[in-house]
């Protein structure tokens, strides 16, 4: 009779916890249907108290509860198999007790929620671990049962009690990690974590994706400009109508549309979660949308400093063929006719004037090859660098393997061999020089000019700030550094293409 009367007060206890478990989840979180399932389970409990056929009823929602948490919501063919003979299951073992259909009950209860967890992400997989443990103790405790009366161990009681402990047990476990919302929080601070390394539209989706355990969400970002969404392509984003698989979240800013997510509507049933992901989805569009400006201005500075630069070479070379054409021509002109008058000139003087004409034609000849060489304009680095090479009063090994490259290209190139080669000349007591002009792949330039001399370069002294000025207007870098047997080593590398990166 006491065993009797404790197994009716804890059977009593059991429905009301579930009961009373269940409002509470059914309150706090109505978008779930874990409360749902609590109450029914509670219900079912009772009904089985009253009626002797009902007795095993419990074990569907029950199961269902288990296998669906945190959502109340099936989404593996296992699973829906697995809750579908549960509930067939709890009918037919109440018309006729059927031992072994609990056991395999028990197994296959087991296997689904091992393949619910280890199958699912984003917040199911955070709360995975607490569904998880519910399924795995309501499987034992039920395969206990069955093995009790299988193997005729004579253990009613202490094995209803187990189960009714089990049952419980696992209902509070699950209403107090459901009132937490744990895999809310955790869901977003991954997000925000992933995020904060850096990413952009498409990395949003990424991390949307995985975080949220959704791989077909889709993301649209609305362009002002256009009055529409697009991807993160730039292709036009059609916003399709939600239905019961698929739900539409908008994003906004102060009232303005921002960006709008397409997802399965299982990963957001949290309210919470809703506006967690819309504010982390309106920081990482609102960064994306000012990383893209900063790059646009960036963009801009570097065609401007490339403009400025090509800019002063053309009107180098302009003026090198001006004083080609013109001044040097005239000064020619009258050498031509002081020759003619050499008798004359010697007799009157005038050959004093013809060398001072001869000298201002070589001054003038100098200082058009300092604007911009001849040889460049004709013949590119492969003509211009072995004039140079020629001039330096250091001896220099030469290796030119380019070909013709854009004029202020070539020009900054030379500019900076020239320097170079005087530098050496004047301050690094070196015996020898070696410049190496040639292709890096098809995408740079690459000049380097090494000596074996005292090495020290300072890269920031006026000359080479000067030359890193003009190759980083190219999108380039210019190097100063010593070399491995003392000297120094200069290396300049200009992309190919307008706009490259070095």
């Amino acid at each position: 009779m006491a065993t009797d009367t404790l197994l009716a007060l804890t059977d009593a206890a059991v429905g009301t916890t579930l009961l009373l478990c269940g409002a509470a989840a059914w309150r706090a979180r109505p978008a779930s249907r874990t409360g749902l399932l609590m109450v029914a389970t509670g219900v079912c409990w009772f009904a089985g108290s009253v009626v002797a056929a009902a007795v095993f009823l419990h074990r569907g929602p029950l199961v269902h509860l288990h296998i669906s948490y945190p959502t109340g919501r099936l989404r593996r063919r296992l699973a829906v198999a697995v809750v579908g003979l549960a509930y067939v299951s709890a009918v037919a073992e109440g018309l006729s007790e059927n031992s072994w259909l609990s056991l395999v009950l028990a197994v296959l209860v087991a296997v689904a929620a091992v393949d619910v967890f280890t199958r699912t992400s984003g917040p199911a997989r955070k709360a995975g671990g607490p569904a998880l443990g519910a399924a795995l103790a309501f499987a034992a405790v039920l395969a206990l049962a069955s093995a009790n009366q299988l193997l005729g161990w004579d253990a009613d009681t202490p094995v209803l009690l187990a189960y009714d402990a089990v049952v419980a047990t696992v209902s509070v476990v699950l209403l107090a990690d459901l009132l937490r919302g744990r895999w809310t929080d955790d869901t977003l601070a991954d997000l925000v974590t992933g995020l904060g390394r850096g990413a952009g539209p498409e990395g949003l989706r990424g991390h949307l994706r995985r975080g949220l355990g959704d791989p077909s969400l889709t993301v649209g970002f609305w362009v002002p400009e256009q009055g529409a969404y697009v991807d993160d392509e730039g292709r036009p984003f059609d916003v399709p109508d939600g239905d019961e698989t698929r739900a539409v979240t908008r994003v906004e800013d102060r009232g303005q549309p921002l960006a709008v997510l397409v997802h399965d509507r299982v990963v957001l049933d949290d309210p919470g979660l809703v506006d967690g992901v819309a504010a982390v989805a309106q920081l990482a569009v609102t960064n994306a949308r000012l990383r893209a400006e900063v790059r646009a201005r960036v963009a801009e500075l570097a065609a401007s400093r490339r403009r400025i630069v090509e800019a002063g070479d053309a009107q180098r070379s302009q003026l090198e063929q001006a004083l080609a054409t013109g001044a040097e021509r005239r000064l020619a002109e009258v050498d031509r006719l002081l020759t003619e008058l050499v008798p004359v000139a010697a007799m009157t003087g005038l050959a004093e004037v013809r060398a001072e004409v001869h000298g201002a034609r070589t001054d003038l000849h100098a200082f058009a090859q300092g604007v911009r060489p001849t040889a460049l304009g004709a013949g590119g680095l492969p003509a211009a660098l072995p004039v140079l090479a020629a001039r330096s009063g250091v001896p220099v090994t030469l290796t030119v393997t380019v070909g013709r490259l854009p004029p202020a290209v070539e020009s900054a190139l030379y500019f900076v061999c020239s320097e170079a080669l005087t530098n050496v000349g004047k301050h690094a007591a070196a015996t020898r020089v070696t410049v190496v002009a040639r292709r890096h792949g098809d995408d740079a330039t690459v000049l380097t000019v090494e000596d074996d001399g005292v090495g020290g370069a300072d890269p920031r002294g006026s000359g080479l700030r000067g030359l890193t000025d003009r190759v980083e207007a190219f999108g380039g870098t210019l190097v100063v550094t010593d070399g491995p047997a003392g000297g120094t080593v200069l290396t300049a590398r200009i992309p190919t293409q307008p706009g490259g990166t070095s």
